[in-house]
């Protein structure tokens, strides 16, 4: 398991507080699985404690799943900002980007975490101009920091919550950065 890999784990061991899954009732049905991508709420950016390293946290809407996502310094003020309602008194990149979008007649419609391979989570940032959909690679830190200004979904690959061993329950209450 890599070094990302375990700090990320060990962050969303320390911020979720772990719940007793119940037993079937008998005769009870599972509903089908869903697949494909589902939408996730971006609970917060915290700092593990025992890294020091900020971690962007997600939770599945339809499974409750989290992932926590290690990120850099200045990528965890570019989501904390606007998730917490703070608008800086100078436009960040992200805010220059959605205003050249705005101006281009640009508009972004979702951001995917696509995967997880080699310890590096990937994305693609869904835009449409013109009556035609474009699609860019994107750091998933990006991403988010878009939507969440866009007031756009943040979906998350099922497989990367399997990738990334997510785990379902509630987050713990926590500080956000």
């Amino acid at each position: 398991m890599g070094t990302a890999r375990r700090i990320g784990l060990f962050g969303l061991l320390s911020l979720v507080l772990l719940g007793g899954v119940g037993a079937k009732e008998k005769g009870e049905v599972a509903p089908p699985k869903a697949t494909g991508p589902q939408e996730a709420e971006v609970v917060g950016v915290v700092i593990d404690q025992r890294s020091a390293q900020p971690l962007v946290v997600l939770q599945g809407k339809r499974d409750k799943r989290n992932l926590a996502m290690v990120i850099g310094h200045a990528e965890a003020n570019g989501i904390a900002l606007p998730l917490n309602g703070i608008t800086p008194p100078r436009p960040l990149t992200h805010d220059l980007f959605l205003t050249l979008f705005g101006r281009l007649k640009v508009t972004l419609t979702r951001v995917v975490i696509t995967d997880l391979r080699d310890d590096i989570y990937y994305a693609t940032v869904y835009l449409s101009a013109g009556g035609s959909e474009l699609t860019l690679d994107s750091r998933p830190s990006d991403a988010i920091a878009l939507a969440i200004r866009a007031k756009v979904p943040v979906l998350v690959e099922d497989r990367v919550f399997d990738k990334a061993g997510g785990l379902p329950s509630r987050p713990a209450p926590s500080p956000h950065f």
